[in-house]
């Protein structure tokens, strides 16, 4: 999983065209964002349909927001909290989680034996189910530390928290996915 591309300055930019109606600055808003807030949303929701809805509700509520998004803040953690919290509202209103698609964002073990590929693909889809058995709000600060490949200040800054905050759950999540996992250090 790779960081989103796009620094503030470029990101102010495109925000200040959006506001005055540029809709090529959207355009390309939702390019840049697209994937990185499906990914967070699948992440967190365990499935893709759900993250689909999440990322389209995620740029309707940018539309319907961008007058209230303060420049003090980076854009993306601005977007990335939406989708956390729509993410985390479409849980809270009954959606049942479902069995994660076969193959969707695993690691691809290339360049090993078949023996090795399957191992890996193993031990990817084991993590992934622990992920999605654990609490919402340790999945997402995993997600966005781990998947996302976000700082702890950027973390805060999307969960409206402190950094020190941010790492006591981090630490603690790791620590509930560790036990979860606990079996593997034993083969």
């Amino acid at each position: 999983m790779s960081r989103v591309i796009g620094g503030t300055d470029a990101d102010e930019a495109l925000v200040e065209g959006c506001r005055n109606g540029d809709r090529k600055a959207f355009a390309t808003l939702v390019a840049r964002y697209q994937r990185p807030i499906y990914n967070a949303a699948y992440r967190v929701l365990a499935n893709a349909d759900d993250a689909s809805e999440v990322t389209q509700i995620v740029f309707l509520r940018v539309v319907e927001k961008l007058a209230d998004y303060d420049p003090q803040y980076k854009f993306f953690s601005w977007i990335y909290r939406i989708a956390i919290n729509e993410s985390i509202d479409l849980l809270r209103h009954g959606r049942r989680e479902e069995p994660l698609d076969d193959g969707i964002d695993l690691p691809d073990p290339t360049g090993l034996g078949p023996e090795q590929q399957v191992l890996g693909r193993e031990l990817s889809e084991r993590i992934q189910r622990v992920l999605m058995s654990m609490k919402v709000e340790d999945r997402v600060v995993i997600t966005l530390r781990h998947f996302s490949e976000l700082s702890y200040r950027e973390i805060a800054e999307i969960l409206g928290t402190e950094e020190k905050t941010v790492k006591s759950r981090l630490f603690e999540a790791r620590r509930r996915m560790g036990e979860l996992l606990a079996d593997l250090h034993t083969r």
